[in-house]
């Protein structure tokens, strides 16, 4: 699946699906729509929240491997980055956005997790900028309350999972982020917790890291799982100590001692409130396994006194042990069943009429009825999602395996002890009910157990229980077929196959028949097997049948049979008179050479219980080059052609191989490959002493799309997604459709030149039709398609090149494309290829915040070439590295081309923008399905972010100043203002009429990169039908009218008419030239001027004439007289408003 990769069997780097559905998740629990959902959830790391444990969890969740020390997974090593400059982080998660404050340092380490976050808002410093630690610290500041100032309600992670602590408000008060809100001038200016409501939403974020996903079951099938393992090999090693005598002094403490400091250790850092019987650890041997004694058992008190020796019916030995590992931080769990004694006699040349039913073999019977009860149970449950049908399943499966082991006498009282159930666990151990919605990603455990079992064969009391239970996952995705039915497609995992199902301890009868035919069997005067072709050597046997996996041994060839000896088993000899058909299957000389054994059915009391099955066959598995495969060729092969030897050895080839041959061969073939060269110890871990599943590759593809969303996959993209034979031959041949090619970017990345580049209108009439539209409407687009297909009808359809408007998501132009609400009108196109240009310097709004959806523009899965078409010549250049980088995390696929401004030049170029299928390549499909859930019907919401970039169309009639536009245009870029950017224009582009020229001109102005185009318009239109002018205008919280101030400025600016004037109007410069024209006229009587001021007969000054109020009257009069004449010309001049149409 996308961005999956691994190695050594772990996933290596990011996986971009997974990044995105775990926001996407935590996203979803701000759209519950209640009156206590919060507007966003708050993280902050490190100091600024004082090491909050809940927000570092949150962290991990999201950013997963990088917060966890102790992985590896990371290309470039943090020992020696400084761990306060990792944490500089702020998130305010929203519902269609998320908010995140990095610094230049930890940016590239966390660029691989949110490249793919739709409508990111990034807050992050340049190198240089960076340098100043002032500047820095009030960048940091002014991003978190730019990131709040929308908000009323925020939540935040404040406990961990385990370690719940009471939610208190005012510690929140006390992180230094939320106390720097409150400074005055870069911060809010205010309280935080008083200015927002908090709310916690820890146990929700735990429900939703409780959710398994690709990575947290990467981690559970190679940490988790490993450890789990462990504890069974601890197991198995301690009671491997023990000799056939000692053993039944084994006391139940010592055999479960592993299981019990596992689970004890684990809990001391794991606060788990959920203290259910059945998610403790126990081993209990014999009757001491009564309903009674499970119901009481303490794993802190295991009991000494219970030995092997004394549990059985009437205190003699015990036959079998029920034993059970819990993880104790995890929801792994399993329980089995093991016993005390083998179930067969080996042959040594006397045939037995039938088997004898001892206590060992109908215990081991009704465990292997259960083991199937199981799983079955588990298939029915995971293809049916319903606990009753597969109880039901399970118990009729138990109860028709007892009448298939002719144990149909048993049936009634059984049925009434077998009690079948399916627990659904979290990431803590704690069962979650089934009916809760998030158990479908929850790891389940499926148990059978047949309590309290009386002694069935000598009636000495009760013999115990037999137990079994396996953790497994199961995965359902929806299918919608041709004709719009959507059906379910399920499967499964068992995660604790490797714990082996059966096994058993010999006792001294058992040692003694093994010993007694190993005797026989080495006679030199010939035995029952013949004579001795080999000398002992280790090979694997193996049959199909549930209980069974690959046992290691030691196998010696004869004449006339095989011996094998197990430690479990002790001696199983095979002689010619069981033996119906022997074939031999080795590919090459570095693959186990698989010895095929077809038995008749008078070999089954010789043989253990385990290795029975259906087909009647075991096979024997040599190691390549080892002493036995070589001995094999050179003296069992020729000696076992002989016809002489009634042993009709066949050579097989691979085609003739049976299925069930071939499965046995690949299983025994991986778990040699696990293992080299094979230990003689016979369980060393378990990892690696069984091996894989084969099917289970086939459940992580399919887990991989389950998990992500329930949304339908079409039938027809089953093959790209799942491939395999069946499908392809039924693949769906597509019919003539009509090829779209989309070009997608932001103003300023001269998508326009490229597409004139691509397709000339002179050259290539009727072959290419252009669609342009100024804005993105999915119904208009919709309505454009109709209506092409209409004016083609009758005539060889064109290709279809379509420009997206600059700020639109192209996932919502190819969903308005691919589902067309007419059916037939969708069936009738398809896309060809979508190509994003970009510009480098027309991309980032300010530091390093890219201009809304241009991530999006560049989506993997959807864009297959990205064209830079700014800064080619400069590939050191800072902004060039920067946004390559971003766009190259964004999409790892897409292929980079360098065009300036937009002139591409080589063919094959050409040929990856106009390819006719690069759209539907597999990986394209493939990442689309688990990157964008419901994209294939439509529905997924590409959301918006918190900066949303308008458009103001403005219409106008008259012509423009050539000089004045530009002058204006070139002065925009330094009236921008900083975030919240509210009021600034970003493009300016339109169709107008410059004073200077007769026709109309078109017009682009890119703000950011200083990129203005102004080209005439060639195609001409009659003066009487003359097209009205129109400017768009790109920017945040535009008005209108300011616009058209702005606009009045590129005119020669109108004439207005004068206003008259009035005493109170008159400056003081229009005073003081009244006084300079008036000041020598005649005084009026008893005043006199002495050169400076006017005195008068008491010897008061002034200084101005006592006449100035008439001087002034005169004054305004005349003026007013010249202000009427002049407004009654501009009257009969009739000046236009630029606006007046």
């Amino acid at each position: 699946m996308a961005g999956i990769r691994r190695v050594n069997g772990k996933l290596s780097g990011v996986n971009p699906a997974v990044s995105c559905s775990r926001l996407r998740q935590i996203q979803a629990l701000l759209c519950e729509g209640d009156s206590v959902t919060p507007d966003g959830i708050l993280c902050s790391l490190g100091i600024d929240s004082r090491y909050n444990v809940g927000c570092t969890e949150l962290a991990k969740y999201l950013f997963y491997g990088l917060y966890e020390r102790n992985q590896p997974n990371l290309e470039n090593g943090l020992d020696d980055f400084p761990e306060e400059m990792l944490d500089d982080v702020i998130m305010l998660i929203k519902a269609e956005c998320i908010h995140l404050y990095c610094n230049p340092l930890n940016y590239s380490y966390l660029l691989p997790y949110v490249s793919h976050w739709r409508n990111l808002h990034l807050y992050c410093m340049t190198e240089p900028e960076y340098e100043d630690e002032e500047a820095a610290e009030e960048f940091k500041i002014s991003s978190f309350v730019t990131m709040v100032q929308d908000c009323q309600r925020i939540g935040v992670a404040y406990s961990s999972q385990g370690h719940m602590q009471k939610f208190d408000v005012f510690m929140v008060e006390k992180w230094p982020l939320i106390q720097a809100f409150a400074l005055e001038g870069i911060g809010g200016g205010s309280f935080f917790t008083i200015k927002y409501k908090i709310v916690d939403m820890s146990e929700k974020l735990w429900q939703v890291y409780s959710r398994l996903d690709p990575v947290s079951l990467d981690n559970l099938l190679t940490e988790d799982l490993g450890i789990f393992e462990k504890q069974w090999s601890s197991f198995f090693s301690r009671i491997d100590l023990e000799s056939h005598l000692s053993i039944l002094d084994l006391s139940e403490a010592q055999a479960g001692e592993a299981f019990r400091s596992f689970y004890s250790h684990g809990l001391i850092s794991n606060n788990i409130s959920d203290k259910s019987k059945s998610r403790q650890p126990f081993v209990l041997f014999g009757k001491h396994s009564s309903s009674e004694d499970l119901e009481n058992i303490s794993f802190n008190f295991p009991s000494e006194s219970h030995q092997v020796r004394n549990t059985g019916p009437r205190g003699s030995a015990a036959k079998h042990m029920i034993l059970q590992c819990v993880a104790p931080k995890g929801p792994l769990a399993c329980s089995r069943t093991y016993f005390f004694g083998t179930t067969h006699t080996p042959y040594l040349g006397i045939q037995m009429t039938e088997q004898k039913k001892t206590e060992v073999l109908v215990a081991s019977q009704i465990y292997s009825a259960a083991v199937q009860g199981v799983l079955s149970g588990i298939k029915c449950y995971s293809s049916t999602c319903s606990f009753t049908k597969a109880r039901d399943v399970a118990v009729n499966t138990f109860l028709l395996a007892l009448d298939s082991m002719n144990l149909g006498h048993y049936r009634t009282h059984l049925r009434s002890k077998c009690e079948f159930s399916i627990q659904a666990t979290n990431n803590q151990g704690i069962i979650i009910p089934l009916t809760d919605e998030g158990s479908r990603y929850l790891v389940k455990t499926a148990s059978l157990i047949v309590s309290d079992i009386p002694d069935l064969q000598e009636n000495r009391g009760d013999f115990g229980t037999v137990l079994y239970s396996e953790s497994f996952l199961e995965s359902s995705i929806n299918i919608q077929q041709r004709d719009g039915t959507v059906s379910s497609d399920s499967c499964y995992t068992i995660l604790t196959a490797n714990v082996p199902r059966y096994a058993c301890w010999l006792m001294e009868s058992d040692v003694k028949q093994s010993e007694q035919a190993l005797h026989l069997a080495k006679e030199e005067d010939g035995s029952y097997l013949g004579g001795s072709l080999t000398v002992a050597d280790a090979a694997y046997v193996f049959s199909s049948d549930q209980l069974c996996s690959p046992k290691e041994g030691k196998i010696t060839f004869f004449s006339e049979g095989i011996l094998f000896i197990h430690s479990q088993f002790g001696c199983i000899t095979l002689s010619k008179d069981h033996i119906h058909k022997v074939s031999f299957y080795a590919p090459d000389t570095c693959s186990v050479g698989s010895l095929f054994i077809e038995y008749e059915t008078s070999l089954l009391p010789h043989l253990p219980f385990p290795l029975h099955s259906s087909d009647q066959c075991l096979v024997f598995a040599l190691q390549p080059r080892s002493r036995s495969y070589k001995a094999f060729f050179a003296k069992v092969l020729p000696a076992w052609k002989d016809p002489e030897a009634g042993l009709s050895l066949q050579l097989l080839d691979q085609e003739q191989l049976s299925l069930n041959q071939k499965n046995m061969h690949t299983r025994v073939q991986k778990l040699h490959d696990s293992q080299k060269p094979p230990v003689a110890k016979r369980r060393g871990n378990l990892k690696t002493s069984h091996s894989k599943l084969p099917e289970q590759e086939m459940f992580l593809q399919h887990f991989a799309l389950s998990s992500i969303s329930q949304e339908p996959i079409l039938y027809d993209h089953l093959e790209a997604l799942f491939p395999s034979a069946e499908l392809r031959n039924q693949a769906h041949q597509k019919g003539d459709k009509v090829i779209i090619n989309i070009i997608t970017g932001l103003p300023g990345s001269h998508k326009s030149i490229l597409c004139n580049v691509l397709v000339d209108p002179k050259k290539e009439v009727g072959k290419w039709v252009v669609y342009e539209p100024d804005s993105f409407s999915a119904s208009h687009l919709q309505q454009y398609l109709s209506s092409f297909l209409e004016n083609q009808r009758g005539r060889r359809k064109p290709r279809l090149l379509l420009l997206i408007p600059g700020y639109t998501d192209v996932l919502d132009v190819v969903q308005a494309v691919l589902f067309h609400p007419d059916p037939v009108i969708q069936a009738c196109f398809t896309i060809g290829a979508i190509t994003a240009c970009v510009n480098p310097l027309a991309s980032c709004m300010e530091h390093r915040f890219a201009f809304p959806k241009l991530l999006e523009q560049c989506s993997q899965g959807i864009v297959s070439t990205v064209v830079f078409t700014g800064l080619t010549a400069e590939e050191k250049h800072p902004l060039t590295q920067h946004v390559q980088q971003l766009v190259r995390s964004a999409n790892p696929t897409a292929a980079f081309i360098l065009a300036e401004r937009g002139a591409v030049t080589r063919n094959e170029d050409v040929s990856l923008i106009l390819s006719e299928s690069s759209f539907s390549e597999t990986q394209m499909l493939r990442a689309r399905y688990v990157l964008y859930p419901g994209w294939c019907k439509g529905r997924f919401f590409s959301g918006s972010g918190t900066v949303i970039i308008t458009q103001q169309r403005i219409a106008f009639s008259r012509p423009l100043e050539r000089p004045l536009f530009v002058t204006r245009c070139k002065a925009i870029k330094a009236s921008l203002k900083s975030s919240p950017f509210r009021g600034n224009v970003y493009n300016v582009w339109g169709k107008v009429r410059f004073s200077d020229s007769a026709g109309s001109t078109d017009v682009r102005y890119n703000v950011i990169s200083g990129s203005l185009s102004i080209v005439p318009d060639n195609t001409a239109a009659p003066k009487e039908s003359r097209p009205p002018c129109y400017l768009i205008f790109d920017g945040v919280g535009l008005v209108q009218d300011e616009l058209k101030v702005w606009l009045r400025l590129c005119t020669t600016q109108k004439q207005v008419k004068k206003t008259k004037k009035t005493t109170n109007t008159l400056s003081a410069q229009e005073i003081q030239s009244i006084h300079v024209a008036r000041h020598l006229d005649p005084l009026p009587p008893g005043y006199f001027y002495n050169g400076y001021q006017y005195v008068d007969i008491f010897g008061e000054k002034r200084s101005f004439h006592p006449n100035m109020e008439e001087f002034i009257k005169e004054y305004i009069s005349e003026a007013n007289k010249e202000i009427e004449q002049y407004n009654r010309q501009l009257e009969l001049q009739g000046q236009h408003d630029l606006f007046d149409l």
